[in-house]
């Protein structure tokens, strides 16, 4: 009956693989997407020898391998013989993850066809395997319980948009996520929607977001400094950072309030830093639609001639177009708006916002990160827009009055650290997966679990 099972998944990714081929086409010929990483999605990822054991941890894209980086560090700690590898799906996730843990460590996640998990399972003989916030496979489920390899969610979280295409589901969703062997999820609402989906209550826990730990709470970010003499930032002058913008619709909204803006404090700089790739030169052609003159961060690089603030009588917008600065940009800014919030995308992380001491704004539409917002708001550290039109008001009511903007910068860091944790606990109970017992000490390692 699995194999069938198996082969009736094989078939539905074929189908749907048919259904989506002309989008990959575009994207690889209009954003080079897609053309990495091929021998990894059919399986031929790296081939370890010898006999220790290994953790295979999956993170879709950049902000979950960020969010895995803590994780990854506690495990090698508690289980130093293990190795640990990284797989993800993005371009931008791939890189990260390079950075982070190795170019020997990282691959792409193979495609969920019976036939590349397999081969996958072969070379890479994993001990456990830890999937960040969700991305459950039913072949990649089935296979690892027939080698009795334990499936953690860690992180884990269901947006009410998916929970409505798992209902579709109906049984077959059951059948999948009963498969997993843990799932530690970031609140209440996510552990009832695991629950819902068929995951045993015994098996649920929860152990809050990763990404609090992730968050560093910090006054200065190494190469902040070197970035705004590169392009010019003014730090005694107010400067606007919108991170991770996601459409043209929030981008143009970001412009006007900048305008609006502009018209009290004339000195303010805006920094845009869209969050995929693929943005940069829409958003370039937008800010020059605008009448600004843009200064690309890719054509300033460290120690080169900064422009001014007006380039013949066009004043001067920065665009972000480099990736894993964000967090160097948001340190130097007076104010951050989170961006894929104005627009229904459901959001993008302010913990890290947060522990830079700047109260996130924010859009109506956070639902990926609903519940680190909803605790900011409720201290006082982040403001909320429910409509474009109302965020220059809202930012022109912090910038005009410094006190409360302190204030809030301060709240915003006791948020983070009142919050972190989830590391501790997720690392605790995957040591218990693979039979071994927790060590809470500073320098603790994991020790066999008595039977």
């Amino acid at each position: 009956m699995k194999h069938v099972f198996r082969w009736l998944a094989n078939i539905g990714y074929v189908l749907a693989g048919l259904v989506f081929l002309p989008v990959a086409v575009y994207r690889m010929v209009s954003a080079k997407r897609y053309l990495r990483g091929w021998r990894h999605r059919f399986g031929f990822v790296p081939l370890r020898l010898g006999e220790r054991p290994s953790i295979w941890i999956h993170a879709v894209s950049m902000g979950e391998v960020n969010a895995a980086k803590p994780l990854a560090d506690r495990l090698k700690q508690q289980l130093p013989f293990h190795e640990i590898y990284v797989s993800t799906n993005t371009d931008t996730g791939y890189d990260r993850a390079v950075k982070l843990f190795g170019d020997d460590f990282v691959f792409f996640s193979p495609f969920d066809f019976s036939f590349c998990v397999s081969r996958a399972f072969r070379r890479l003989r994993p001990s456990m395997i830890v999937l960040v916030e969700l991305e459950v496979w039913p072949n990649l489920l089935s296979i690892a319980k027939d080698r009795s390899v334990p499936v953690a969610v860690v992180n884990g979280r269901i947006t009410e948009r998916a929970m409505n295409r798992y209902k579709l589901l109906g049984p077959l969703a059951r059948r999948i996520f009963g498969q997993l062997s843990a799932v530690l999820a970031q609140d209440e609402v996510y552990r009832n929607r695991f629950l819902e989906l068929g995951v045993a209550p015994e098996k649920i826990g929860v152990t809050g977001s990763l990404k609090w730990d992730g968050a560093t709470i910090s006054d200065e970010v190494p190469g902040q400094d070197a970035l705004a003499q590169a392009l010019g930032i003014d730090r005694s002058k107010e400067l606007l950072v919108a991170g991770q913008t996601g459409d043209e619709i929030e981008e143009e909204a970001v412009i006007r309030c900048y305008q609006q803006l502009r018209s009290r404090w004339n000195d303010i700089q805006l920094v845009i830093v869209p969050r995929k790739p693929e943005r940069f030169n829409p958003v370039a052609k937008l800010m020059a639609a605008r009448g600004y003159h843009v200064v690309r961060r890719s054509e300033f690089p460290d120690g080169a001639n900064p422009p001014g603030r007006f380039v013949g009588a066009r004043p001067v917008a920065i665009l972000g177009d480099t990736m894993g600065e964000l967090r160097k940009f948001y340190a130097l800014a007076t104010v951050a708006f989170v961006g894929r919030s104005l627009v229904p995308m459901g959001g993008s992380d302010v913990m890290e916002v947060a522990a830079l001491g700047k109260p996130p704004v924010v859009g109506p539409h956070v639902s990926n990160f609903a519940d680190a917002v909803g605790k900011l708001l409720s201290a006082g550290a982040a403001l909320q827009v429910d409509q474009p039109e109302r965020l220059a008001g809202v930012i022109g009511e912090v910038l005009s009055d410094r006190a409360k903007l302190g204030q809030m910068s301060a709240s915003a860091r006791e948020v983070v650290q009142s919050n972190q944790g989830a590391t501790r606990r997720t690392a605790e109970r995957l040591c218990e997966l693979v039979g071994m017992e927790y060590d809470p000490t500073e320098r603790g390692i994991a020790t066999p679990r008595m039977k």
